[in-house]
């Protein structure tokens, strides 16, 4: 019996999945800020320091919490978490597309690649629907306290996880296994078997990694605001991706026909090349 080709479908989450920043659906409110406010102070901290954007917002996010005693433990993260908004149809997205590649004898799996708190990611209502959630996270004391970062995943910390996924390897702090040389029949998922999912600049290296392996990516935006399309557009022309779709991803959105038409290119060329193989 073959076995099933593996398409994985990776997203990127702010922006892509969610029509704002995880931290603006709880965690800013509880500390009394404003999203342009914490945003603002986040941005001075990493300006003033020369510092990564990312490390400054999960430093922020440790100190406010700790100077309001508000206590940041992986549960109270997955509590913020349950408020994020999400684009309209993704609450069977996942469901729906798993369903369509079994029709067309292929499996499909799903990946999170994010610069945003996986904790948070966890408590959302589509967190189940991951193979696995690459992004940051905080080390915790003894007490299930924050107490340090533990993974900060900037732009190009993200690539990275594309070679991890390619690769079958699931832990974040591996370094080993994926700069191991692996033939290209041994690896798990193929980015020609790559779908990526992202919404801006920060999203570019995944993108172009995806692109030059022969993957596809798409880079989606918020209907509600043509500033997002622009962004969209001008990604498509520089090459960056193939496609661009509104982040709407009912059954009758251009997100589902664009992935259900790779997804079909995809498993034709892996039959054809099982048929090259047998000569």
């Amino acid at each position: 019996m073959k076995k099933k080709p593996i398409i994985a479908l990776i997203y990127d989450f702010d922006g892509t999945l969610s029509p704002g920043n995880m931290q603006e659906f709880g965690f800013i409110q509880a500390i009394g800020k404003t999203p342009e406010e914490f945003w603002t102070m986040s941005d001075d901290i990493a300006r003033g320091q020369d510092a990564s954007n990312i490390l400054a917002y999960m430093k922020l996010m440790f100190d406010e919490a700790r100077r309001l005693g508000i206590p940041l433990r992986r549960s109270k993260f997955k509590e913020f978490g349950a408020h994020i908004q999400l684009f309209d149809g993704l609450r069977t997205w996942f469901r729906s597309i798993n369903e369509f590649g079994e029709s067309r004898g292929v499996r499909i799996e799903h990946y999170i690649n994010s610069s945003g708190l996986k904790e948070i990611i966890e408590g959302t209502p589509i967190a189940r629907e991951f193979k696995h959630i690459f992004a940051c996270t905080y080390i915790y004391d003894e007490h299930g306290e924050a107490e340090w970062p533990g993974i900060a995943v900037d732009y190009t910390a993200k690539t990275q996880f594309m070679f991890k996924i390619n690769k079958g390897i699931f832990s974040s702090r591996d370094s080993k296994k994926v700069n191991d040389s692996t033939p290209d029949d041994k690896k798990r998922i193929p980015f020609s078997r790559m779908i990526y999912f992202g919404d801006g600049q920060t999203d570019v290296p995944c993108m172009k990694i995806v692109q030059m392996f022969g993957g596809t990516s798409i880079a989606v935006y918020n209907p509600q605001h043509p500033e997002k399309k622009a962004v969209a557009e001008k990604l498509r022309r520089q090459g960056r991706v193939s496609f661009i779709a509104p982040a709407v991803y009912t059954r009758d959105s251009r997100a589902w026909r664009i992935v259900c038409s790779i997804i079909e290119k995809i498993k034709v060329e892996s039959d054809l090349q099982q048929l090259a193989a047998r000569g």
